[in-house]
């Protein structure tokens, strides 16, 4: 289970955030402190970098070497890896793959492909056939004919090949075939922030929580080995944007996850459960606020009445457009609060190109303009609008969860995967 681009801070965010709004814990948590789990962390580094990008970290762990970033299973050497759910189907291991992305997004086709270049979707998608038993999350796009270079119309060729197709929430929700693959979204899933604020979205599009029942019932039907990768994508996206609602809304859902998985697995001694992330991103943190900090809980309070992601806000202003008082509004409307004019102000000369002072180079754009005016409100501050360095958390529970004790090297889970899948 992955919470791309989770920061350390993140863990102790959601945590409070879940006191607040619904009076218990988060499971994570809750085994950090539980003594049947193992911690451990994880050092992240790509090939050519200190601090990786998705699909080098899922590289690492789906083909057992550090490749460059921007890279999927192949070498620096221009090498190519074999994935780990090719080396699984010939093993009769079976793999399925859930996440909040598009489908064919890195870290998901770090276990099920290869390619140079990790913008190349189509391809990806294509790879998946008979690798992965299940797939499910966004990008029908990369299926679809219509939108494919190539016309090809995967959708049919995975029908063929025994998959159920699915589109929508209810169709998850109904499916019968242990084959599954679901494109509920065009590109990735809406926020968690946004899921809940609109009800065409959730009647449409299911959880995270939703998918990886669906997933892990199927694969614990049978008696067969089985690696099933959960991704909760778009913590990652929210913290390049700078958006604190969109980035805990996504790890609670994430967290609705785990906690689904634990109860489903509750009794069991034959399931290994690997909780981590394949780096941070941005480092976000509650500042102390007002004299003597006394004022830090009441600014923190108001992220639960964000009812929207930066995303959405940006989407819509781009749409209708206007001056500052137009804005001002929006941001009300939207984040809970009304910016001050040259908050406003900054914010539309950023988006409209121009520049501004900033002497973080890192946060001289929209999305770090934003994030910075809401951090003055709700009391979150943020490095940057990029991936960083620091080590992950690990917690693991299960048979062999002692191999993810102390301190992993990312290119090492590959091996430790497969000693366990296939003993």
């Amino acid at each position: 289970m992955v919470s791309d681009g989770m920061s350390h801070g993140v863990l102790p965010l959601t945590e409070a955030l879940s006191q607040q709004t619904r009076k218990r814990s988060t499971r994570w948590w809750e085994l950090l402190q539980s003594p049947g789990s193992v911690q451990g962390l994880m050092d992240t580094a790509s090939a050519n970098s200190l601090v990786t990008d998705s699909a080098a970290a899922s590289s690492a762990w789906g083909g057992g070497q550090r490749v460059p970033n921007g890279q999927i299973n192949v070498t620096d050497k221009g090498r190519k890896l074999e994935p780990i759910g090719v080396t699984l189907r010939a093993k009769k291991c079976r793999l399925g793959l859930v996440t909040t992305a598009t489908v064919t997004h890195a870290t998901p086709a770090g276990f099920a492909a290869v390619t140079p270049n990790r913008d190349d979707e189509q391809s990806i998608a294509s790879q998946y056939l008979d690798r992965a038993e299940i797939v499910l999350g966004g990008g029908s796009q990369f299926f679809d004919p219509a939108q494919r270079k190539d016309k090809s119309d995967l959708f049919a060729d995975f029908a063929k090949a025994g998959y159920e197709i699915l589109r929508t929430r209810d169709q998850l929700l109904a499916a019968r075939s242990p084959r599954l693959l679901g494109t509920f979204t065009s590109g990735h899933l809406p926020y968690s922030v946004d899921h809940s604020n609109d009800e065409s979205l959730a009647k449409m599009v299911p959880t995270l929580s939703e998918m990886t029942d669906a997933a892990l019932k199927r694969f614990l039907t049978g008696d067969a080995p089985f690696l099933l990768q959960v991704e909760g994508a778009r913590i990652d996206h929210a913290a390049h944007a700078n958006d604190v609602a969109g980035l805990l809304g996504d790890q609670l859902a994430f967290d609705d996850a785990i906690a689904t998985v634990l109860a489903t697995l509750a009794g069991r001694d034959d399931v290994l459960v690997v909780i981590t992330s394949d780096h941070g991103n941005s480092n976000p943190g509650l500042n102390g606020m007002g004299s003597s900090y006394g004022r830090t809980n009441q600014h923190f309070s108001r992220i639960a009445g964000i009812k929207a992601s930066h995303e959405r806000i940006f989407a819509e202003w781009n749409a209708k457009k206007g001056g500052t008082a137009e804005l001002t509004a929006l941001v009300q409307e939207r984040l809970g609060f009304k910016p001050t004019d040259s908050e406003a102000a900054t914010l539309l000369d950023t988006m409209s190109g121009k520049p501004v002072p900033e002497w973080n180079h890192l946060l001289a754009n929209p999305p770090g303009i934003l994030g910075q005016i809401a951090g003055n409100h709700t009391g979150i501050g943020w490095t940057g609008t990029v991936h960083t360095a620091d080590m992950t958390l690990i917690t693991a529970v299960g048979p062999q969860a002692e191999r993810f004790h102390g301190l992993v090297r990312n290119d090492s889970v590959h091996g430790k995967l497969l000693e366990m899948l296939l003993s």
